[in-house]
């Protein structure tokens, strides 16, 4: 039996997850069903031991591990002043959104996409632009042409999610280099959110690319913004950070942040830390872990049901389910009602007819879902 395979029990401990709606099964929002790397609890007792918890600075520890992080698992030599450091990545989204754009100046994305990328824009009082990914040779990929007829002089920013939430796909070099060609081409800032980047289902395969490799050109107009959260299960300590080379480019940003952004908490630096330092062969299991619930939940789709669309998922534990085939206007709705499921919604994310479904948890509680499905599949036939 996989470590992974025993569920804490989260329903009563405050969890977002399973405390919103605790009449039904949680499998929406973006955090696993998983304990956090035994190094990280670790760390974090003996921080909590201390028993002092002042405001907190980035320790040394923590800027040794993620410099070591960045060129071991991205070949990328960062110094320490690249790094700024975060309470989270939306905030990020919003404060370039208000460093890098004046009011009535636009942000272009492509959807479907993370709905927080859909709303970040109206803290600028900015306009929003979005572009629909394209299925090109069985791939969701960019539609260049429509790119190319969205932009417009006053468009200052492209949004990215790589690898992609809610689509599940890891971007090639090719593919980045060609956004990136983009964005200099119409003079914009390219914010490239790689959250997920450590999620990769099969790295053989589809190498993660990020944007901290593209030539040394782009780097006056590249933010790239990282977290350990999503890969080792500690999205509730609230830390991330900004890797941003170019001197000007991180004053611009920095001196955005203003007063609006909460001081880290200190135990978010500190599980940080434990997660990059020790964190590597834990998270090497949960990978092959999430590959067989990837499996399933794929097996199950194209086999058992097929009129349910899956995608191939390369990285993250979400599924992107289109239900267009089936008739079902809301799928989340639907399967609320029929299986008490709680999935997130498409039209947040920019789909109709689709659902995202969170596979980050041990097989039996994902066969809870797959039954749920099966089921009320069934009862429309």
């Amino acid at each position: 039996m996989s470590c992974f395979d025993i569920m804490p029990a989260r329903r009563g401990s405050g969890s977002l997850k399973w405390d919103q709606r605790p009449e039904l099964h949680p499998f929406w929002v973006a955090d696993m069903d998983f304990h956090s790397p035994p190094e990280v609890i670790e760390a974090l007792k003996k921080r909590v031991e201390h028993g002092v918890f002042g405001y907190a600075v980035p320790h040394d520890g923590l800027i040794e591990s993620i410099l070591d992080y960045l060129r071991r698992r991205h070949t990328v030599s960062s110094l320490p002043e690249d790094l700024v450091h975060l309470g989270g990545l939306v905030p990020a989204l919003s404060l370039a959104c208000r460093a890098f754009a004046g009011e009535n100046e636009s942000v272009l994305t492509c959807t479907p996409i993370y709905p927080p990328f859909l709303h970040v824009h109206k803290d600028a009082n900015l306009n929003l632009t979005t572009v629909p990914y394209i299925m090109s040779e069985g791939t969701w990929t960019f539609d260049w042409a429509a790119l190319e007829e969205a932009v417009t002089p006053s468009t200052r920013l492209f949004l990215l999610s790589n690898p992609q939430n809610p689509l599940g796909r890891v971007f090639s070099e090719r593919e980045m280099q060609q956004l990136a060609s983009f964005c200099e081409r119409h003079d914009m800032i390219l914010i490239s959110d790689e959250i997920h980047c450590d999620l990769i289902l099969d790295e053989t395969v589809t190498p993660h690319f990020t944007a901290l490799r593209l030539p040394e050109s782009c780097a006056a107009r590249t933010i790239t913004l990282l977290s350990p959260s999503k890969t080792f299960n500690i999205a509730g300590m609230g830390y991330a950070y900004a890797v941003i080379p170019d001197q000007k480019l991180r004053k611009r940003f920095m001196a955005a942040q203003g007063h609006t952004l909460a001081e880290i908490n200190c135990l978010g630096y500190y599980s940080a830390e434990a997660a990059y330092r020790y964190g590597e062969p834990w998270r090497l299991d949960l990978i092959s872990y999430l590959r067989g619930n990837c499996d399933l939940i794929t097996k199950f789709c194209r086999e058992e049901m097929g009129t349910i669309t899956i995608p191939d998922i390369e990285a993250t534990y979400l599924a992107w389910l289109n239900f267009e085939q089936t008739g079902i206007p809301n799928p989340a709705s639907f399967f609320e009602k029929e299986a008490q499921l709680f999935l997130s919604d498409g039209r947040y994310f920019g789909g109709k007819a689709h659902a995202r479904l969170n596979f980050g948890c041990s097989k039996s509680h994902l066969e809870v879902a797959i039954s749920g499905i099966r089921k009320a599949m069934g009862k429309r036939n």
